[in-house]
């Protein structure tokens, strides 16, 4: 696995970021922890000069009282002789040296300009207060200068070798020069150890956020974008093993989720890109039987044509018939043979015209106008075209209206051409010999009205397979020749366009129920 290490990366751009602030912080706590360290040190320095001090006044106190110049001077000296005191002064009041650890000096005055002297007058009022300054040599030494006031004590004022008067306050000063040498030393090393420590704290930090972030950051990205380039280059067997109970996990999860169902619509593809030639093989078929099916149709629609000029020429010839069989009836008398022949005939003929009609009327082209209609009288008319046809003479017609049915908005010759349609196909469903059962009725459904009619028949019924197929266009599972799989395809945009709908139940062996549903027709009083 080849993880990205250029600074451009996630990972590079976390560690340069969290780094200059480790850096940054680090800086500034080092340099504040400096800082407290050396004054901590210099306030212990001043805090031994001013011990050092009062040491070298306790020293002296006693060679003070009692005038011994050389006992103080020995004092002095002894004093000044330790390490890393530079030199120790007694001054009077008047700027003198008095003693000092530097024989040499002993009886000089000090210049009131000089730095020691300034510090007490460098007002109008002298000040008579202890104080500590830190210069630096030209060896670059830094030396600790405490000057300290030396004040007349009663055991001084009262002792008969002095001259000093009980009402003088300062007797005189103390100064001293110690060299810091050895407090910058420590400083030094301190700083170093310090150094050290950050330098090494900075170390262990990054290593282990180094590690932190290669392992948590780094390699679960580096996976992602090597996932990514092997799915992109076709490779959908790809799974990421990032177990992770983070958003690296849920990113690694929803990456295999992801190339799973990318896997399952390529294998669909593929399969329908296979099976594609066929589906053009059986589209094809079903086109060119749609071909033959429509010529089919025109050829029923010229026959359905000729059919009725054919119907309209015998319709003159039934005409005459009933007419001069009225005129032979009037030469019989009632109750002969003759008589009752004469009216067989007249009935006859007038049956024959009454289908003719019925086909004249049902062939005739006219607009489409809704009107309100008796559902039953249509299906009344529509029974008497068939049922006097040869193929419904084995065939039970049960028929079951409701006599206070609603009546429907519609265009009867329509609904007519509906119902002939369903009539037809439950004869060719009993194959000739059978029930067929019509019924009517008023339901609500959704709070509203409606009419229902159902043609029930007891042929072999329609499998499941073919029962979602039969309101397509050219769908038949009739013998060639026999349907042209529009019946009912148009009978359903019939329905449709009526505001209604068709339904269909059937079983295999038990036969089959169709469901026209209109909506009920009420008049505005």
């Amino acid at each position: 696995m080849r993880v990205e290490k250029s600074l451009h990366s996630l990972t590079g751009k976390l560690l340069l970021t969290i780094g200059a602030l480790m850096i940054t912080g680090s800086t500034i706590f080092w340099y504040f922890l400096f800082k407290h360290q050396e004054k901590e040190l210099l306030e212990n320095s001043e805090k031994q000069a001013y011990s050092f001090v009062d040491y070298v006044k306790k020293s002296t106190r006693h060679g003070m009282i009692t005038a011994q110049k050389l006992l103080i001077q020995q004092t002095i000296e002894a004093i000044g002789a330790a390490e890393g005191v530079l030199d120790v002064r007694i001054f009077d009041c008047s700027g003198k040296i008095a003693y000092t650890s530097r024989t040499e000096d002993v009886g000089k005055i000090l210049d009131k300009n000089s730095p020691t002297c300034r510090r007490c007058h460098a007002s109008s009022k002298p000040t008579d207060s202890p104080g500590v300054t830190v210069s630096k040599t030209k060896d670059n030494i830094r030396i600790l200068n405490i000057v300290h006031p030396i004040y007349n004590e009663a055991a001084c004022s009262t002792a008969a070798c002095h001259f000093h008067s009980g009402g003088k306050k300062m007797l005189g000063f103390i100064e001293a020069n110690i060299s810091l040498a050895h407090h910058d030393q420590s400083l030094r090393s301190q700083g170093i150890a310090i150094t050290m420590y950050i330098l090494i704290f900075l170390f262990i930090i990054s290593i282990t956020l180094c590690t932190i972030l290669w392992n948590l950051v780094s390699t679960p990205v580096s996976l992602l974008k090597q996932g990514m380039e092997r799915v992109a280059g076709g490779d959908l067997d790809y799974t990421l093993d990032i177990n992770t109970r983070d958003e690296m996990g849920d990113l690694a999860r929803a990456f295999n989720a992801m190339t799973t169902d990318l896997k399952k619509a390529k294998n669909e593809l593929v399969e329908w890109g296979n099976t594609l030639e066929k589906k053009v093989e059986d589209k094809t078929r079903a086109i060119q039987m749609a071909q033959v099916q429509l010529i089919h149709s025109e050829k029923l629609a010229s026959l359905g044509r000729m059919a009725a000029g054919v119907a309209h020429e015998i319709n003159s010839p039934l005409t005459g018939i009933v007419t001069f069989g009225h005129l032979l009836l009037k030469q019989f008398p009632p109750g002969s043979q003759q008589y009752e022949d004469v009216e067989v005939i007249i009935e006859q003929a007038n049956r024959c015209s009454n289908i003719i009609k019925g086909l004249l009327g049902f062939a005739r082209a006219s607009a489409a106008e809704k009107a309100p209609t008796a559902i039953n009288d249509v299906l009344d008319r529509s029974l008497n075209i068939v049922r006097n046809k040869a193929d419904f003479f084995n065939i039970r017609l049960i028929t079951e209206f409701d006599g206070a049915l609603h009546r429907v908005k519609a265009d009867a010759s329509q609904l007519q051409q509906v119902f002939l349609n369903m009539i037809m196909n439950a004869a060719d469903a009993v194959d000739g010999k059978g029930t067929i059962t019509i019924l009517t009725k008023n339901i609500r459904e959704d709070d509203s009205d409606f009419v229902e009619i159902e043609f029930r028949d007891t042929g072999t019924g329609i499998s499941d397979e073919n029962i979602e197929k039969i309101f397509e266009p050219f769908f038949t599972t009739k013998p060639v020749g026999k349907g042209t799989g529009l019946g009912l395809a148009v009978s359903h945009g019939i329905v449709q366009d009526h505001g209604g709908k068709l339904l269909v139940r059937s079983k295999l062996g038990e036969g089959t129920s169709f469901y026209i549903k209109l909506p009920a027709y009420r008049e505005e009083l």
